[in-house]
């Protein structure tokens, strides 16, 4: 299927028409409507075209949630530029790394990073314009608000189309981070199902999208999205920008962390529609709070509330039906995708069914593959790669080995596959394995520490945890499991791995755990596999 030539600031501009009073981003108490976030977007590309950025440059986005992130994205998209997500993170050296690799050109940033970027950007003679965001600029500086501030008129024309990319930085969790270039096009097409839902004409044109918001806004059916995810994870920068093509609201919290009460204050507050995401990391301080407020006599109020979106970590299905306690009716959706594809599959829990815990059900546009290239047979045990078609990435930056072995071709259809092992139910669901990268080798078994991960966190002591391979004289390697319990436990080793005897066979259970007083991972919620390792292998050096 052909994907719409139509480059996404053009839809947005066309929606910024027929609902310019409506609220297009809301960040805390600050609120922008559609009006004032085109105006913005507008004016800082026109300033930025001044100073010679234009149609495929490269533009980082070195920020925390903020309505200037969605504004300086917004803006390389009128210039056809390429704005790419920076972890913000990431010290000076990954900062670095990724600049360098991305042959940025400008880089938009928060006023707390204005060190690290000072420390790197002499070293990058790419790198002429440095946008801070907030606070006095230091030497070379210059602040978002003068540049929008600036009179330029309007922004140049450039000729944008559907072929014009956005960058979406994996996290790195294995190896050096590495861009997946999405064409504008294909973000379109991950939107379709959002608009099959409502039952619209897929947006192939700018004057389709905003006929669209037109009937959405009379319906009655405007989404009102709070992230509690950052927008430079994949998860909530694609759901995002598939709200605002709805002529949607994203919203987003004020503090620089995840907090949990503030995430429901914000929802009641702000008559939130959708959440979104990732896994229990979120999940289970959302459910701590809504049991405290409850407890205190003054339970939040979220009957706006529709839909409850999650990617990227097991959503767990305890923490998912205690969400349900609260709004009975509730959707869940547990997604499958990742920075190099979406829409793998999801588990969509309604009305009365029962939440489960990582069993996915597949899209029309993925399928599982053996080794040698053929659909695994549902039921019968064999392991495959998952992939997907649809519409797809056109592969890595600057790295065409990684983009062949990625993306695939078999019997005339492009795929992704990204490395993520499963196996097929008889009914045609998955279990999710985990990537073949961090696969554990025991005994001559494969291990796939999600596996072990989710099983582990059944337990209702276990907060967290992650599961890496040390190695073993005897096994090859050990499966170990860095732990995090909760607080006053006094579980022990042996009933944490009792408990998950139960559910998996007994070569994957942990033969080493190793307690930490919080487990580390990035704030996307991703695992930090390296971490894991040196916590693991720093015990078994003092073991010895």
């Amino acid at each position: 299927m052909e994907w719409p030539d139509l480059n996404i600031a053009d839809a947005w501009d066309a929606i910024t028409e027929v609902i310019p009073e409506a609220d297009a981003v809301v960040c805390g108490d600050e609120h922008r409507s559609w009006y004032e976030f085109e105006r913005r977007a507008d004016a800082m590309a026109a300033s930025w075209a001044s100073r010679g950025i234009g149609r495929g440059s490269k533009v980082g986005l070195y920020l925390p949630n903020c309505i200037e992130y969605l504004e300086a994205q917004y803006a390389a998209f009128k210039l056809g530029a390429v704005a790419c997500n920076v972890n913000y993170r990431y010290t000076a050296d990954e900062l670095r790394y990724l600049l360098e690799n991305a042959d940025a050109e400008a880089i938009v940033f928060a006023s707390h990073l204005a060190d690290r970027v000072a420390a790197v950007c002499d070293g990058l003679p790419d790198l002429g314009l440095l946008v801070q965001v907030g606070g006095d600029p230091g030497p070379g500086f210059v602040t978002f608000d003068a540049l929008i501030g600036e009179n330029h008129g309007p922004a140049p024309a450039t000729g944008r189309s559907g072929d014009d990319l956005w960058f979406l930085y994996t996290g790195g969790t294995t190896g050096m981070p590495k861009a997946v270039m999405w064409p504008h096009s294909s973000l379109f097409g991950t939107m379709r199902p959002h608009f099959d839902g409502l039952r619209l004409p897929y947006p192939e044109t700018a004057a389709t999208a905003s006929a669209n918001v037109v009937n959405i806004h009379e319906r009655g059916k405007v989404t009102r999205q709070l992230t509690g995810a950052p927008l430079m994870h994949g998860t909530a920068s694609l759901a995002a920008m598939a709200t605002l093509t709805q002529g949607g609201c994203v919203l987003m919290t004020s503090s620089p962390s995840f907090d949990a009460d503030e995430f429901w204050e914000m929802t009641q507050r702000e008559r939130v529609t959708n959440l979104v995401i990732v896994g229990d990391v979120f999940a289970r301080p959302m459910v701590d709070s809504l049991q405290r407020a409850e407890s205190s006599g003054a339970p939040y109020d979220i009957d706006s509330l529709r839909l409850v979106l999650s990617s990227g970590v097991m959503w767990s299905a305890p923490l998912k039906e205690a969400l349900r306690e609260f709004k009975p009716g509730l959707v869940l959706v547990d997604s499958l995708g990742s920075s190099e594809a979406t829409n793998l599959g999801s588990d969509v829990v309604r009305g009365g069914d029962a939440p489960r815990t990582a069993r996915f059900r597949l899209s029309d546009d993925a399928q599982v593959f053996t080794e040698a290239e053929k659909p695994v047979v549902p039921g019968s045990g064999e392991r495959g790669l998952l992939a997907v078609g649809g519409p797809l990435p056109i592969g890595y930056y600057k790295d065409p080995v990684k983009t062949a072995a990625t993306y695939r071709t078999i019997d005339g259809v492009r795929w992704s596959m990204a490395g993520d092992w499963a196996t097929v139910e008889a009914d045609g669901t998955i279990t999710l394995l985990g990537r073949g990268s961090g696969c554990i080798n025991t005994g001559g078994e494969k291990v796939y520490p999600e596996e072990v991960e989710e099983t582990l966190k059944l337990h209702d002591d276990v907060v967290d945890c992650n599961v890496v391979g040390l190695p073993d004289e005897r096994w090859g390697q050990r499966v170990t499991a860095v732990v995090e319990v909760r607080a006053g436990s006094s579980v022990s080793d042996d009933a944490i791995v009792d408990h998950a005897r139960e559910l998996i066979s007994g070569y994957k259970l942990p033969k080493q755990i190793v307690r930490v007083p919080r487990l580390h991972r990035g704030p996307n919620g991703k695992s930090d596999y390296r971490w894991a390792l040196r916590v693991a292998e720093a015990e078994a050096l003092a073991e010895d």
